[in-house]
């Protein structure tokens, strides 16, 4: 299945990217300006489960939403490894 493993590959490192924005943009690394909206990368990647993390204090629901998109790819990984198992021929 190699969509499946495009897939993966794609949006971990979407991920890693905007982890990055996020550490150059808050830390103001490689002489960027500092940046309010340095996270902004991570939403789209980590939903619907930062939409869950509203209720969390500040420090703890910065590093839940760097780590939403974990969640989403575990996801891809088990969805693409279901459809292995049960793809043609078996």
């Amino acid at each position: 299945m190699r969509i499946c493993r495009i897939t993966t590959v794609l949006f971990a490192l979407a991920w890693l990217f905007a982890l990055a924005v996020l550490a150059i943009g808050t830390f103001g690394l490689f002489g960027e300006p500092r940046d309010p909206l340095a996270a902004v990368y991570l939403v789209p990647l980590g939903l619907p489960w930062n939409r869950m993390l509203d209720r969390l204090d500040d420090p703890v629901r910065v590093i839940a939403t760097a780590l939403a998109p974990g969640v989403n790819l575990a996801i891809i990984r088990l969805i693409c490894r279901t459809a292995r198992m049960s793809g043609p021929g078996r």
